[in-house]
């Protein structure tokens, strides 16, 4: 007899779930769709409910209420074994006795199959780790490592691979190269991933689709690029990336371009960008999307003036400027080196120019 939930595939779906831990909720009534093949990010500070969202799909937690389900089959009270789920964590959790083709062997051996070879070659294939297949766990790199836990989870085929901050605990650089080459096995066998992570640029690299999460609920879900250019919130704009965030006050909306008032500058934007609900709102730009003078030359562009440079630092790719405003707030700004940086220094009177459309604006209370 076939087990319907071990066999289940078909899109990840979470109906109202809540998590209480006595008083405190960890996760509040969230209610999420994960397409089947997708790789998928939560993504939030420490104590934001991802983790806790993530044990409850493993079956690790039992919601306090709500349902989970992958496509036509209920899991909610389906023991951990018997769902068509695979965990990575952080540690990789290998077995240090067991050779790397036996570590992968394991779940294959485990359900009852004899003949592993041809199934666990192709994967350590797949993770280019074939001719590591008779070393031990303890004779590997921590990227190796990091390989052989996804070869073991992804040979039993799951519908769903969770992914508990699986990069933390390496280097860097080396961070970086497991971030593509994760996304590519996950285009290669096309299992469902389910990725928890604090890091946004791991999130922003991997991801299809992002789910901010902040204090038990999604406060916005999108693609990266999505996120990142229209954040919803001052919690969004601020965990994605930097943003200067400015108070202001809404002067007219014409329905496609709206004007507000910022210390005195007239700032315009899309009105479609505008997520404010009342007239004092807080206009958002990005570090990067501003440019440094120190002429007042702003011809159909945003423009503050009046700034005097704090600080700068240069980053290699990009120089940033502090910026400190005749209002005493510091302002960001990232200037690609590429040449045409103007040769300004700390002390020197600025003008910040953009262009509108890269302009938002949000709810103070948001």
């Amino acid at each position: 007899m076939v087990d319907m939930a071990s066999s289940a595939t078909g899109d990840l779906n979470l109906r109202n779930i809540t998590k209480s831990f006595g008083d405190f909720v960890a996760v509040d009534d969230l209610t999420l769709t994960i397409p089947k093949g997708s790789f998928f990010a939560l993504l939030g500070p420490s104590g934001c409910g991802k983790t806790t969202t993530l044990r409850m799909i493993a079956g690790l937690e039992e919601p306090t209420s709500g349902s989970i389900s992958i496509g036509e089959s209920d899991i909610t009270h389906t023991k951990p074994y018997k769902r068509p789920v695979n965990t990575v964590f952080q540690n990789y959790a290998l077995f240090p006795h067991l050779t790397i083709f036996e570590n992968v062997a394991f779940g294959l051996r485990r359900r009852g199959q004899k003949d592993v070879k041809d199934a666990v070659e192709k994967v350590l294939s797949l993770v280019e780790l074939g001719h590591l297949k008779d070393r031990k766990p303890g004779q590997l790199s921590g990227g190796q490592q990091q390989r052989i836990a996804v070869a073991r989870a992804i040979v039993n085929r799951p519908a769903l691979l969770l992914l508990d901050e699986p990069l933390g605990a390496l280097d860097l650089k080396l961070r970086r190269q497991m971030q593509i080459e994760l996304k590519w096995i996950q285009t290669e066998v096309g299992i469902t991933f389910v990725h928890v992570t604090h890091d946004q640029e791991e999130a922003m690299t991997m991801a299809d689709t992002i789910a901010v999460m902040n204090k038990g609920r999604i406060e916005q879900m999108g693609s990266p690029v999505e996120l990142y250019e229209n954040p919803e919130t001052v919690f969004v704009a601020n965990f994605l990336g930097q943003s200067n965030l400015i108070e202001g006050h809404v002067q007219s909306d014409s329905g496609a371009e709206t004007s507000v008032d910022v210390h005195g500058s007239r700032i315009l934007l899309p009105s479609s960008r505008n997520r404010g609900k009342e007239q004092k709102v807080l206009v958002g730009v990005r570090p990067e999307k501003i440019n440094i003078h120190t002429s007042s030359t702003s011809a159909g562009k945003n423009a503050l003036e009046g700034g005097v440079v704090t600080d700068i630092s240069f980053v290699g790719v990009s120089t940033q400027y502090q910026v400190e405003m005749p209002w005493k707030q510091e302002i960001m700004v990232f200037e690609q080196n590429d040449g045409g940086a103007p040769n300004i220094r700390k002390g020197d009177r600025v003008t910040l120019t953009w262009e509108p459309h890269f302009t938002f604006a949000l709810s103070p209370e948001s």
